[in-house]
């Protein structure tokens, strides 16, 4: 890990003051999920874009469901506990405190969960999208039976 990568997510950590990040509200059913908005901002020498950070906290034994960030970029940074992911086809990592992946815009992401059922776990997520992109998480719908 980066000195560049840590200081980053610690400035983001620092910034959880803001309100509640309603482009990434969680589906309904996931109640002991919480998704907060720790900073947005311009990125001076792209125009258009932004990035946009989320702490996301798990619950212990929480699962978001399957979902996609559309035409955004995310690189995921896990804060404290384990995240269990899965992108496309790949394998199922389980990633701890310290560690980080990155998402290509299309990506989808099959498995993002607590990879503990005891201990709550802690994620930052900084999209690089369009600055009026405020569709950054596409939950799966439901295929019907």
């Amino acid at each position: 890990m980066s000195i560049r990568t840590l200081s980053l997510a610690i400035s983001a950590a620092s910034l959880l003051a803001t309100a509640s990040f309603t482009t990434l509200a969680a589906d309904p059913s996931q109640q002991d999920q919480g998704i907060t908005q720790a900073f947005q901002q311009a990125i001076a020498n792209a125009p258009g874009k932004s990035l946009t950070g989320v702490v996301v906290d798990y619950a212990p034994g929480v699962k978001s469901p399957p979902h996609s960030h559309g035409a955004a970029f995310v690189v995921a940074y896990v804060l404290s506990g384990a995240i269990r992911s899965k992108v496309n086809d790949g394998k199922e990592i389980v990633f701890h405190a310290g560690e980080s992946w990155s998402e290509n815009p299309g990506d989808h992401h099959a498995i993002s969960e607590n990879a503990s059922d005891t201990e709550p776990a802690k994620l930052l997520a900084i999209f690089v999208a369009d600055t009026n992109d405020h569709n950054l998480v596409i939950w799966d719908t439901p295929k019907a039976q």
